[in-house]
């Protein structure tokens, strides 16, 4: 027997923000009906300020229903960050239906206070339907509220927020009725006026609380950042090793979405894996701020203090995307001369690879100007796989270099030979074991000055190559 499909949180959070949202609109268009009877049939300003609030608050519904179902739209071509903007501007539009309600009332108000009194005939009726409102008010707007800061939306935010104060309004309305009551029960005439006086008391709390929510919609419609939220991201930001500065800080909001955009310097010297090893931890740190923030970050090369001359030669190197090696730097009666190897394409012609080194070693001069001369090794980079025709095995040449290595006394042992032929040509590598005390430049020369012996010997060797390893990773 199979049940009911899960939902997914994204089809959960939709399917729960439009039943409680659609709810509000029900619940608003009870209410909204009954104190528009009872108000007229009372003559109370209090109850109809109440009626065209409730109005207002239906139409706002109404406005936060459709706004809910739109926002949750995924992004597409047209609206790349979404439609989240929908429930700002759906908050933006109730904002001033309310401040044209209050308008009205404190207008009619101070007609009834001043130029043209009404009698009020309170009654059983409409005791009961204020108190009802109160009640039903109470429900959505913890419904609303509970839904709005689960799945943080500002356009049901709006919506509880308004129904949490229509429960006060409602009471000051009930508190005016009863004045007038107690005013024509004891001859008391100036609390005739408590009934327009409770209205304008209604005006002034919407009007609070218009002005609340119209400053954050507003935020929201112009990509205001939120207080304080800029310097905690850039704090958490500056603290990721291996972020040098950071440039640039954008935050803005769409709906329940936010969308942060970062500028960070990194060391230009780092590889492009590192780069975006860099740029996951600043994305991680913006989340423990924003978690569900849609981040970009941009990685700016910039230069160390503390880069030496041959990380300026790489650095320059890097920016052209060519690789320079075996760099090698004198310093001859206080200018320096620069040689390096580098390999390009071995599919270039020599007029294409030169232009290239010719280029890279202008901008290296022009970078650092402390060098005097550049003198620049071109080397082939294979771009096929080459596919050897035979495995040699050469007793005999093989006894020959041992022998040759074993003239060398920092040359613990020399193992696995192989010999290849490659296009007519003898390959060899052979594995080398030194002393874990060794310095890589120690190790280095003695790999080099092996290589040429090794070729001294045996001038049949077209390519030598030698991996040198630690002798605690060796041990038979």
């Amino acid at each position: 027997m199979s049940g009911t499909p899960a939902l997914s949180p994204s089809d959960l959070m939709r399917a729960e923000k439009r039943a409680v949202a659609g709810n509000s609109v029900l619940a608003a268009l009870v209410i909204t009906g009954l104190k528009l009877v009872v108000g007229v049939t009372t003559g109370s300003l209090g109850i109809l300020s109440e009626a065209a609030h409730s109005g207002l608050d239906l139409i706002a519904s109404i406005l936060t229903f459709f706004s809910v179902r739109v926002s949750d739209k995924p992004a597409d071509a047209e609206h790349q960050y979404g439609h989240g903007k929908v429930e700002n501007f759906s908050a933006f539009v109730e904002t001033g239906l309310l401040l044209l309600t209050c308008a009205w009332i404190i207008y009619e108000a101070v007609l009834r206070i001043f130029f043209r009194h009404i009698e009020i005939e309170p009654s059983i009726a409409a005791f009961a339907v204020m108190l009802f409102s109160m009640v039903v008010d109470w429900w959505r707007s913890r419904a609303l509220g509970r839904i709005a800061n689960k799945y943080d939306s500002q356009a049901l935010e709006a919506d509880a927020l308004h129904f949490s104060t229509d429960i006060w309004s409602a009471a000051v309305v009930v508190l005016g009725l009863l004045l007038v009551l107690v005013g024509r029960s004891y001859h008391i005439g100036w609390l005739a006026d408590a009934d327009p006086i409770a209205a304008l008391f209604v005006a002034g709390v919407v009007i609070s609380v218009s002005w609340r929510l119209a400053r954050r919609t507003i935020d929201a419609l112009l990509d205001a950042a939120p207080a304080g939220v800029r310097s905690q991201i850039y704090d958490a930001v500056s603290r990721v090793e291996g972020v040098l500065e950071v440039d640039r800080i954008r935050i803005r909001r769409a709906g329940n979405r936010y969308f942060a955009d970062l500028a960070v310097g990194l060391a230009r010297s780092v590889t492009f894996q590192r780069s975006g090893q860099l740029v996951s931890a600043v994305t991680e740190s913006v989340h423990r701020i924003l978690p569900d923030a849609d981040v970009t970050v941009q990685p700016l090369p910039r230069a160390q203090r503390t880069e030496n001359i041959f990380d300026r030669i790489r650095a320059v190197a890097t920016h052209r995307n060519l690789n320079v090696h075996d760099i090698s730097v004198q310093d001859l009666a206080g200018q320096l001369h620069v040689e390096q190897h580098i390999e390009l394409d071995e599919r270039m012609t020599l007029k294409e690879g030169h232009d290239q080194v010719t280029e890279l070693e202008a901008e290296m001069r022009h970078d650092i100007p402390e060098i005097a001369e550049i003198l620049t090794h071109i080397e082939s980079e294979p771009s096929t796989i080459e596919r050897p025709e035979e495995l040699v095995g050469d007793a005999e040449l093989e006894h020959r270099l041992r022998a040759v290595a074993a003239q060398f006394p920092e040359i613990l042992d020399v193992h696995d030979f192989i010999f290849k032929r490659v296009r007519g040509r003898l390959y060899l590598s052979c594995h080398c074991t030194l002393s874990d005390s060794l310095s890589l430049a120690r190790v280095h020369d003695i790999q080099t000055e092996l290589e040429i012996r090794f070729k001294q010997d045996a001038p049949e060797l077209f390519r030598v190559l030698i991996h040198p390893e630690p002798s605690t990773d060796n041990r038979r």
